[in-house]
């Protein structure tokens, strides 16, 4: 069976290898094509421990049950609207996360559109800050 009989007979399955790949590639290029990048928990940390601000959007209930000590909490609906609270961190790294970083990605968009220049999105977010044993705070 030659490469075109195989892609012929199983149309279907080569569509949808198809979208899939090109929905990999979009999640991986499509942060940095909107002018901000993805981040590890390592490089978060670095980036923590240099002195970036922690924005933490997802809504008060997800908060209150564990997030990335001293982060500061705006809900992602409420964020276009506090934006000003951020002034002083323009110029500094932001590290934005949500529960799984698609939240947070939205919020590192609208972050760029305001100058902020340093916004980082954390890959995979609270769940996968957990998942690397890092420090959770309830307060």
């Amino acid at each position: 069976m030659t490469t075109f009989e195989f892609v012929q007979n199983n149309l279907m399955l080569v569509g949808v290898a198809v979208v899939s790949g090109g929905m990999l590639v979009w999640q991986s290029f499509g942060n940095k094509l909107a002018g901000f990048g993805q981040v590890g928990t390592a490089e978060a940390t670095r980036l923590i421990n240099d002195d970036a601000l922690v924005l933490d959007v997802r809504e008060d209930k997800e908060w209150a049950e564990g997030h990335i000590p001293n982060a500061k909490h705006i809900p992602l609906s409420q964020l276009a609207g506090r934006l000003s609270e951020l002034d002083k961190h323009k110029d500094k790294p932001i590290v934005v996360s949500c529960r799984s970083g698609q939240r947070s990605a939205s919020a590192c968009r609208t972050l760029k559109k305001n100058g902020f220049e340093h916004a980082h999105n954390l890959a995979g977010g609270i769940i996968a800050w957990e998942q690397a044993s890092l420090p959770i705070s309830r307060k």
